[in-house]
């Protein structure tokens, strides 16, 4: 399902608006950076979703742009149906951040979706808005026009938050193949979490709104239907699941409400704490993300914290959008990779002619650690007792991440002086080395507390041999 969280620049210490929130996914997670990239006149983008999808459809080609931007995401394999890589979203070089969330439509709008449906699946619109937007609002557009123009492929109804140092939009696409779909602006003084994604009552009556943006269609479906004769028009309640703000959705609005009421207001470490905390993160969060929106002196120094997965059991690390490479820990490994189990590394085994043979994982990968794995393996030890575990294992991670957010500000001072003298290769090694020795740092310190608590519970009587697994009472 996922989980997103926008907070406005007046709300926090910083003075700049923040992004965060985690993929919800079991299939194996990596960190890429994809570079700025110029495309050959006539080049096209696969899109949509298989036979085999929840929803079935079949792909199509739509046209490539002439130059996709450079952008920081997270990919991973597998959701039924929908082809590999796949990706929620990420940064891109204009600082335009998108977050992608499940936002189920009402039961008649996903029965009516064709069974041929086309068009870009919610992973798509995710990479093509960090591929080609340079708004937040361009990035609403740009969906709005895909879905115009091909179609959209759903799996029941999505949310988008899409975010720039100056505003975001909530977009909600519904089921139904009909092109619906509305837009949300929120601006400096909102806090908005998703998920589901929601938008509640549009003003219908005053169409130049600017605070909302919808399908030309969208009201005259809902009359034609007969789900909508007059009155404020609730979209949630027409078009959507008709129960609102969930439980956990008002319970982190609630907190960190009272956080921007305080006197330092919301910092980095309150975005890490949304993101971590055992309310609302678990097994389910393949990573974590937490963006602070704004325009530094040059785009190779924007950045995103990142967790190896969700941060209930990893610790958030810097990544820059101008550094040159992640660690290969952070790469994509076998683990939890879809179809990895009936693939081989060495290439001994003729190709079947399928091109499935081979895995899809490098050899170099594959010499190092799974981040993914590690931090896995961490979380099931702390679920072995948390009450024990889970407090001493979150105080280590919030003191390495105080430490290096402190160093951050240092690096990024240091990287902006070496760019203001035209020391672009210098500076962008910096920054590399910088993330990598974080990144590295990290994992080092989950391996540590991981070995730590297996020795605790070897020598207090073992593991548990429960069929059942233990798990953290959650509010979603």
């Amino acid at each position: 399902m996922s989980y997103a969280l926008y907070v406005g620049k007046n709300l926090t210490a910083g003075g700049h608006a923040w992004l965060a929130g985690y993929g919800d996914e079991p299939s194996s997670h990596w960190l890429e950076i994809i570079p700025r990239t110029r495309h050959k006149k006539g080049e096209t983008v696969r899109v949509g979703v298989t036979a085999e999808a929840d929803l079935p459809g079949r792909q199509t080609d739509i046209p490539q742009a002439s130059e996709t931007c450079r952008h920081i995401r997270v990919s991973y394999s597998y959701y039924k149906g929908v082809p590999a890589p796949i990706t929620n979203g990420g940064l891109n070089e204009y600082g335009v951040a998108v977050r992608d969330v499940w936002s189920q439509s009402r039961d008649e709008l996903e029965a009516m979706t064709p069974k041929d449906q086309t068009g870009p699946n919610y992973s798509d619109l995710a990479r093509l808005v960090l591929e080609r937007a340079t708004t937040a609002r361009e990035g609403v557009e740009l969906i709005g026009k895909m879905i115009a123009d091909y179609g959209e492929s759903s799996y029941g109804g999505n949310s988008h938050l899409i975010a720039d140092p100056d505003e975001a939009w909530v977009m909600i696409q519904f089921a139904g193949g009909q092109g619906l779909w509305a837009a949300e602006r929120l601006g400096a003084n909102s806090i908005r979490a998703s998920r589901p994604g929601y938008i509640g009552i549009v003003p219908i009556d005053a169409p130049d709104h600017p605070d909302y943006l919808y399908s030309e269609n969208l009201v005259s479906f809902a009359r034609d239907k007969g789900w909508y004769s007059d009155g404020p028009f609730d979209i949630n309640k027409i078009l959507g699941d008709g129960k609102g703000r969930w439980e956990g959705v008002r319970w982190i609005e609630a907190e960190m409400a009272k956080r921007a009421a305080s006197d330092g207001k919301i910092n980095l470490a309150d975005m890490m704490w949304a993101i971590r905390t055992s309310h609302l993160t678990g097994d389910t969060a393949g990573y974590g993300q937490v963006v602070p929106l704004l325009h530094p002196t040059s785009d190779s120094l924007r950045m995103l914290w990142h967790a190896a997965i969700g941060p209930i059991a990893a610790p958030f690390a810097p990544v820059f959008m101008g550094q040159l490479s992640v660690p290969e820990e952070f790469q994509m490994h076998r683990y939890l990779t879809a179809g990895e189990a009936h693939r081989f590394m060495d290439g001994h085994r003729n190709d079947d002619g399928t091109g499935d043979t081979r895995s899809v994982a490098t050899q170099g990968a594959e010499c190092t650690s799974s981040a993914v794995y590690e931090c896995k393996r961490l979380l099931y030890l702390m679920l072995h007792d948390p009450e024990r575990y889970l407090a001493d294992t979150t105080q280590a991670f919030e003191d390495l991440e105080a430490r290096t957010a402190r160093q951050v500000d240092t690096i990024s001072k240091a990287a902006e002086v070496l760019l203001n003298q035209g020391e672009d290769d210098l500076a962008h090694s910096l920054i590399t080395y910088f993330s990598t020795t974080e990144l590295l740092a990290g994992l080092d310190l989950v391996k540590t507390l991981s070995a730590s608590i297996e020795a605790r519970i070897r020598v207090g009587g073992g593991f548990a041999r429960e069929v059942k697994a233990k798990t953290l009472p959650q509010k979603w």
